[in-house]
């Protein structure tokens, strides 16, 4: 298709395109700008530029239009209108298709080949300190962001460049015939890239200075500090919806969000899975325990610390999610599938707990929670209908990584590849879920023991896969050593919950029997009736009444040594990965012990 050959006006000869190829050029960062130009010049093309990149350029001899040369309409606003013209982006959005060149002919406009253009440096201006939001407001690029967009957007014909590295490869692609298509769509990417980067700092700058201290909206919520107090300001939001998530009492924090939002998604899947009320207690983004609302027996209320208490379904939920482990319970965060009724808000609030987040709270067990931590108890409301989106994105130190979430259902199709010799896994199978819908949500490595529909040890954040077994291992045995009828008629003093915890985790564990005299002397003052201490024989003898545990794995057992330390801790029913080389002699080791092995093809990191 021919250019449009119709002759100038008067006046005009000097100041319209010498060659059909054309390259507009509108740079802040002028690195290397006369040397591309020149060298553009020299392989025949029209050099068109704007404002400061049109000055440097004829300041070092080389020919070049004025964007107002071509769209006929001057710079307005003090420069904050140059590009914005349809010769400018109808030359940029033109296919190479006869119709739309034609169109271009018939408007007197020119196809544009090459889009050199980066922006003005709004993330370094607001870096300094000081800077007004008027000064910031003259750094939001306008007609650069749509200059690159328009050029990413066609880039099956428009070479697009935003990054003076890439110069050189231009030219020599050019010298060589003609940029590449390989070498159009990576520009293309980078481009776009560029863009949202550019306008996710101008959206987080003018977030910090609108919203972030004082004002909370339907898309976002200002946060106490981030992982500390000095990390300040802080913000949680959601792009383009509502937040999920609303206060009902309190002021959370990021930390707090980290807690409630991966507590959420376990008891939410918990639920889902097993039909019956879950609760989850957290803390660091672990849980320390979770579980479903099976009834507590008699000596269950005793080590739950719940000894004549309503237990509803989700109050039982919430005592064994809470009693499982105390020691790494303390100060927790609760998630609850359900509404929180009075029952549950009653447990609640007799412990040490930050916060916890529900679909909702029935106006008695509100008011109940309300009165934690002199009013200032966090209670989060969260849209059970929410769902997030698929892929993740996620900022570390300074680089950006995505990934699509990891949104597998954990369900009994999970349990069906039974490869040991006992295939009786009926048995196991809600425990085996409770531990495995558990470990999904543990920072990994992590191993998880479940029995009676919670979860009883949880090995979290070991870089060694039988530290974690062991780490889990040693929590189970001391659930199960606080059964002990030595434990369940321990006389104490009037001292807390928590100071109670402490002196049965000294007993059970052993750890007071190489205390110092001064601790020995403390722990001693906890009890009306100071109890003896568990031999050798008694520990053995008792431990080795749990019976028909399940455990989950979030990667493969490498060695045969997980399944001996699982073994001692009572454990039937597995359920793990494939994948290791040691698999056979693994299976080997399960059947002499008369185990079920579940292996799936599903791995389940979380960091």
């Amino acid at each position: 298709m021919t250019r449009d050959k119709r002759p100038a006006a008067s006046g005009e000869a000097d100041k319209r395109p010498k060659t059909d190829k054309m390259a507009l050029l509108s740079v802040f960062d002028k690195t290397r700008l006369v040397e591309v130009g020149t060298d553009l010049s020299k392989l025949g093309f029209t050099l068109v530029a704007s404002g400061g990149t049109s000055k440097k350029l004829k300041e070092a001899g080389l020919e070049c239009l004025d964007v107002a040369d071509i769209t006929k309409a001057p710079e307005m606003l003090g420069g904050r209108v140059k590009t914005l013209h349809p010769a400018v982006h109808g030359g940029i959005l033109a296919k190479g298709t006869d119709s739309d060149m034609a169109e271009l002919t018939t408007r007197g406009y020119n196809p544009i080949d090459l889009v050199f253009c980066n922006l003005y440096p709004f993330l370094e201006v607001t870096k300094k300190e000081g800077v007004t939001v008027a000064q910031a407001v003259e750094e939001v690029d306008i007609g650069g962001v749509t200059l690159l967009r328009a050029a990413a957007k066609n880039h099956s014909r428009v070479t697009c460049v935003c990054d003076p590295s890439d110069y050189t490869t231009i030219i020599d692609e050019l010298k060589a015939g003609s940029v590449t298509e390989a070498t159009r769509k990576r520009l293309a990417v980078k481009a776009f890239e560029h863009t949202a980067q550019y306008d996710a700092a101008i959206s987080q700058w003018f977030r910090a200075q609108y919203l972030s201290t004082t004002t909370e909206t339907p898309y976002h919520m200002p946060l106490r500090y981030g992982c500390n107090p000095h990390q300040k300001p802080s913000q949680v939001w959601c792009e383009n919806q509502p937040l999920p998530v609303t206060i009902a009492a309190g002021s959370p924090g990021y930390i707090n969000f980290l807690d409630a939002l991966n507590s959420w998604a376990l008891v939410s899947e918990l639920k889902t899975a097993l039909g019956l009320p879950a609760a989850a207690s957290f803390k660091h983004v672990s849980p320390a325990g979770a579980a479903v609302g099976v009834p507590l027996t008699k000596e269950e209320t005793i080590v739950c610390q719940v000894v004549g208490m309503e237990l509803t379904p989700l109050a039982s939920a919430y005592a064994r999610a809470r009693g499982a482990d105390r020691m790494s319970s303390f100060g927790d965060w609760v998630a609850l599938s359900d509404v929180c009724d009075v029952a549950t808000a009653k447990i609640i609030s007799r412990e040490v707990s930050d916060g916890v987040i529900a679909p909702g709270y029935t106006p008695e067990a509100l008011a109940i929670l309300k009165k934690k931590k002199e009013g200032k108890y966090t209670c989060l409301i969260m849209d059970p209908s929410f769902k997030p989106n698929e892929m993740e994105l996620r900022t570390v130190y300074g680089i950006q990584m995505q990934q699509p979430r990891n949104s597998m259902q954990i369900t009994t199709d999970l349990l069906k590849n039974v490869v040991t010799s006992n295939k009786d896994v009926s048995p196991g199978e809600r425990d085996l879920l409770v531990a495995a819908i558990a470990a999904k949500y543990t920072q990994s490595n992590s191993v998880v023991y479940a029995h009676n529909g919670m979860c009883v040890g949880i090995g979290a954040g070991q870089q060694s896969r039988i530290h974690c077994t062991r780490l889990a291992g040693e929590k189970a045995d001391n659930w199960r050593m606080r059964f002990h009828p030595k434990v369940l008629d321990l006389k104490f003093a009037k001292i807390s919950r928590a100071d109670k915890s402490n002196a049965i985790d000294l007993l059970v564990t052993g750890e007071i029997a190489g205390a110092t005299p001064e601790e020995r002397s403390s722990w001693e003052a906890s009890f009306t009736e100071v109890p003896a201490l568990f031999t050798d024989d008694e520990r053995k003898q008792w431990l080795a009444g749990a019976t028909d545990r399940a455990i989950a794995s979030d990667a493969f057992f490498p060695f045969t040594d997980n399944i001996h330390r699982a073994n001692a801790s009572g454990v039937k029913y597995i359920v793990a990965p494939s994948g290791a080389k040691a698999d056979p002699v693994i299976i080997e080791t399960a059947n002499k012990y008369g185990m079920v092995i579940c292996h799936t093809n599903l791995r389940l990191f979380h960091h």
